[in-house]
């Protein structure tokens, strides 16, 4: 069986078809891996010393298990934007495996433009619904919260009025009349140091179409993705040493800080660095 192991130094384009054929996918070309470095799965290759006259560009030893890695997780997407979830999280999390260059372009691809971009707006609308919906929210609440939400993470401009209906929109779901009309209570979720209210939840919105909005229109450079995953990078740190005391914290609500399986956590690399962007853009709008 070819794997990981089976690559122990760097390689031509041509090794990279014979990598993918000893792995059993036949259909890996020449052609098809110039496609997959314009849409970011894979990195240019690193040009040899003119000395060498006419050898062949060189792939170094992560990009070619990378292929093997992307290859094996396109058997499990319906589109090709959903691979850049591969080297997205490589790129957030670790250093040396995915350069910011190739990351900028594997950023555009996962966001994608036309149908793509309204799939991950909606596919945010219906996540953040399944985060902070009360379970007796109205199945009518519950549309127009997905609605409204993709509508703005699809451009739509946030005016005034629209905060306004995005704020009566998120209270209906988080807090239905049914439950918190009479008792005049208002909820927050999660642990008291941060806890996720109606307003938070507005400004976690916001900051999605902030991202999304300078994304699509091709504003989001090397130094403002870095900046993100530097701050992405020391928020998880933080999270990570206080998981535990905000689980005890949380009560009912404790498996929300569950460890997330290896899956879970390239699956929602993406989404996790798309608000990140996004609070980053806010923040830096209010200075």
């Amino acid at each position: 069986m070819y794997t990981w192991e089976s690559i122990t130094k760097p390689g031509t384009i041509d090794d990279l078809v014979a990598d993918a054929h000893a792995a059993s996918y036949p259909d890996m070309t020449v052609r098809r891996i110039h496609d997959w470095i314009t849409k970011g799965l894979l990195d240019q290759p690193r040009l040899r010393t003119p000395r060498r006259g006419s050898d062949k560009a060189e792939r170094s030893i992560n990009q070619r298990r990378l292929l093997l890695l992307l290859l094996d997780k396109r058997q499990q997407v319906a589109h090709l934007n959903a691979l850049a979830q591969v080297p997205l999280p490589m790129w957030l999390w670790w250093d040396g495996y995915v350069p910011t260059r190739q990351a900028q372009r594997a950023w555009v691809t996962w966001v994608g433009r036309g149908r793509r971009s309204q799939e991950v707006a909606h596919e945010g609308a219906v996540g953040l619904l399944e985060q902070v919906g009360h379970q007796l929210a109205t199945t009518t609440a519950r549309a127009r919260f997905v609605r409204v939400v993709t509508e703005l993470g699809n451009g739509k401009a946030l005016t005034v009025r629209g905060r306004a209906e995005l704020l009566d929109a998120v209270r209906d779901v988080m807090e239905p009349e049914s439950v918190f009309a009479v008792s005049g209570l208002v909820r927050a979720l999660g642990p008291a140091q941060t806890p996720l209210t109606v307003e938070a939840v507005v400004l976690h919105v916001e900051a999605l179409c902030a991202a999304l909005g300078r994304t699509l229109g091709k504003k989001v450079d090397a130094a403002l993705l870095e900046r993100a995953r530097a701050v992405h990078r020391a928020s998880m740190a933080d999270y990570l040493a206080q998981r535990g005391d905000l689980a005890t914290e949380a009560g009912q609500l404790a498996s929300l800080f569950d460890e997330p399986s290896l899956q879970e956590q390239f699956d929602q690399a993406g989404r996790q660095l798309l608000l990140v962007l996004g609070i980053d853009l806010i923040q830096r709008r209010a200075l």
